[in-house]
């Protein structure tokens, strides 16, 4: 049954090829694909689908199994990229649904609540400040329509939604606004309340500081070997609070939630008082200040360098103890091997270990419900034939491209 799942998404991906950009059929196909692929791994972790061919030699039958996987899963990838285009365009649309909706509910706001006190200018001016910040973001959002539209800016360079920019775009949303506003409202007032909206101007260059901040460190961690970035499919509304596997992060969760308290607050003074830019008191402007720093911490102690601490014999039950041999599997122990948002089929297929001259890609060991090679911390390899016995080099290139540390090994006859 399996089986007719990994030709029915090898089928539908021509189909889905050739109208990428459909959003019905980039879901469609990339739903199929990966429920073909965990079929298929479960399939062959219970030892069923192996060829007569291969399935008397372990060795044969594990590479065989390693890549049949291995070519699934560059099915699911090319599906989820698909996937991935037709989501971007749904955003977009999106988007720009919701920036016109509130301006459609401001309006009807403002004529139910102008039914007993009558329409002010303050109304009008609200009303005016929408259309025009509604007519920039459209703008804006067609510029970048390949991109997501209005969620453009707050993508990284991992394809991934940024918590830094997410906070500062929505600062700076709310300063053009109340600026934007205040014109509309008094046209010829030059200060618009600059002293009172101190608090206001540090908590945005606060916000803006973390930004270019958190940019700078994560380069550097990626210069330094020491953060390793695997770019994902799509962006995902949960990358805001959780870092790159998909785990909560209390140091981002605490960043959005007292920014965003903060960013309501601000927003409720200003339509309490619209005379001038909201205040902030300056007890909340250091209560953003700490939570920024806190943000900024935690990124630049995140992330390991992907280190080899030993390489030992791989010893099967039964086997009597041994020097390494040319065609003996090899364990490698250590840590980062598999990078925070790696984990999936496809970039565990691109982890390759270097001994001596050969690049020997890591086969894929299926269990139900997973993989019990590569891990982490430990990965095992069979040593290929055409490493030469004697002192050999072994090392590691994460799906990241980065490369551990070199471990000597003695390979003997």
């Amino acid at each position: 049954m399996s089986t007719v799942a990994v030709q029915e998404a090898r089928q539908y991906g021509e189909h889905a090829t050739a109208c990428a950009g459909c959003a019905h059929c980039g879901q469609t196909g990339h739903r199929r694909a990966v429920a073909a692929f965990l079929a298929r791994r479960d399939e062959l972790a219970a030892g069923h689908g192996v060829p007569a061919a291969v399935a008397h030699s372990p060795v044969a039958a594990r590479q065989w199994v390693s890549d049949e996987l291995a070519q699934s899963a560059r099915a699911v990838a090319v599906h989820g990229r698909e996937a991935g285009v037709a989501w971007f365009d749904r955003v977009r649309r999106g988007g720009l649904a919701a920036v016109w909706g509130a301006v459609v509910v401001l309006l009807l706001g403002q004529a139910l609540t102008a039914v007993g006190g009558g329409w002010t200018g303050a109304r009008t001016a609200g009303l005016c400040t929408a259309l025009v910040l509604a007519a920039l973001l459209s703008a804006a959002a067609h510029a970048h329509r390949s991109r997501g539209g209005l969620l453009a800016p707050l993508i990284g360079e991992d394809n991934r939604l940024s918590t830094s920019r997410a906070v500062a775009a929505s600062w700076l949303l709310l300063l053009g606004y109340a600026l934007v506003f205040l014109a509309f409202l008094s046209p010829g007032a030059g200060a618009f309340g600059l002293a009172r909206g101190a608090g206001l101007l540090t908590v945005l260059a606060l916000v803006s500081a973390v930004t270019v901040t958190a940019r700078l460190v994560v380069a550097a961690g990626i210069a330094s070997r020491r953060l390793q970035k695997v770019r994902a499919d799509r962006p995902r509304a949960a990358d805001l609070l959780c870092d790159d596997s998909g785990r909560a992060a209390l140091a981002d969760v605490q960043y959005v939630l007292v920014s965003g308290s903060v960013l309501v607050l601000t927003a409720v003074a200003l339509a309490h008082d619209p005379a001038g830019l909201p205040g902030v008191p300056w007890s909340l402007v250091l209560l953003v200040g700490v939570s920024a720093v806190w943000h900024l911490a935690a990124k630049y102690t995140e992330g390991v360098r992907p280190t080899i601490h030993s390489v030992v014999r791989s010893r099967e039950a039964g086997d009597l103890d041994a020097p390494i041999r040319t065609g003996d599997d090899i364990e490698i122990r250590g840590c980062g091997f598999v990078p925070p948002g790696a984990g999936a089929p496809d970039p565990l297929t691109r982890l390759v270990v270097r001994i001596g001259p050969v690049h020997a890609h890591v086969p894929l060991v299926p269990v139900p419900g997973g993989f019990a090679n590569p891990t982490d911390a430990a990965l095992t390899v069979p040593l290929p034939a055409d490493v030469e016995p004697g002192r050999v080099e072994v090392s590691v290139v994460t799906a990241a491209g980065v490369e551990t540390n070199r471990v000597t090994i003695d390979v003997v006859d």
